[in-house]
């Protein structure tokens, strides 16, 4: 239980990271941003799959159509609409709305011999949690043209995360044969695959990406959140789904949260208010209720 409570925690701590790195690189375009970071992850699952070619099988044609709609679910559809909040709405909303997560996947997920009551105290915290940083939004967000376009955005992202984090750990289950890693690098050959495709369809040509002035952050942030944030965020949630419960793992998702917010004060370089500080305390003693509870 200890190694899938770290690894889900270091999942979070990963993807905390997607959702600062728009902000750093505001000349580029959502697809751009998407089609990045995705293109990173496929070109390094393609190398893996290929170094390791001889010793584990490839996916049948079910599973690479499983694993071609997970990526569309959990990569590529889901981190489009994310960004395209950010873009609308600022850093701290979105992040917010995707901070229910937990609560809709502990809802979903809870195992059949756990009682809500059990739960009830993880639940609650992390939904003061949120009522207190819903009282502290960044500042000015509201005033933002598109606000309520990207909160209904950030709402669409969720839908797709929820739905990959319950129908991702059933597929595991199912399939106790595949590795992790192994599930890892399919899931980011189709994503890659997908990214190149929505760049292509709908990204900037490649003569004004290569214009753009700060060209070599955009390089380094897609590898960082390709590699780091999707590839190895994606071992370590798939060690995570396979030895946690599904509603446990949805409240690990809550760090995903609490780092974002982390890295969106250190680029802003202020720190969190009271109100903030409060909330991801209650984050944190949410996350370690839900522990207790399903141990």
């Amino acid at each position: 239980m200890l190694t899938g409570v770290l690894a889900g925690l270091g999942a979070g701590a990963l993807w905390g990271l997607v959702f600062v790195a728009p902000r750093m690189v505001a000349g580029y375009s959502p697809v751009d941003l998407t089609a990045g970071r995705y293109a990173a992850y496929g070109a390094l699952a393609a190398v893996l799959m290929v170094s390791r070619l001889r010793r584990r099988p490839l996916p049948s044609g079910a599973q690479a159509l499983a694993a071609a709609g997970m990526s569309l679910l959990g990569f590529t559809g889901y981190y489009l609409l994310l960004v395209l909040a950010v873009r609308d709405s600022g850093t701290e909303v979105p992040t917010l709305v995707i901070g229910t997560i937990p609560v809709w996947v502990m809802l979903l997920g809870k195992p059949g011999h756990l009682r809500w009551q059990a739960l009830a105290p993880g639940l609650l915290l992390t939904l003061l949690g949120l009522a207190l940083m819903v009282q502290a939004p960044e500042a000015g967000a509201a005033a933002l043209p598109h606000f309520w376009r990207g909160v209904l955005l950030a709402i669409a992202a969720l839908v797709c995360w929820t739905a990959f984090a319950v129908l991702n750990a059933a597929w595991l289950r199912r399939h106790p044969d595949v590795e992790a890693t192994d599930w890892a690098n399919w899931l980011g050959l189709a994503t890659g695959a997908g990214a190149l495709l929505l760049w292509v369809a709908a990204g900037s040509p490649a003569r004004d990406l290569a214009a753009q002035p700060d060209r070599a952050l955009f390089v380094l942030l897609a590898v960082a959140t390709g590699v780091g944030s999707a590839w190895l965020a994606t071992i370590l949630w798939n060690i995570a789904s396979r030895r946690l419960s599904v509603s446990l793992c949805g409240q690990l998702i809550v760090s995903e949260t609490l780092f974002a917010l982390l890295y969106s004060f250190a680029w802003d370089g202020h720190w969190p208010g009271p109100s903030q500080l409060a909330a991801a305390l209650l984050f944190t003693l949410g996350i370690l209720a839900s522990i207790k509870a399903h141990r």
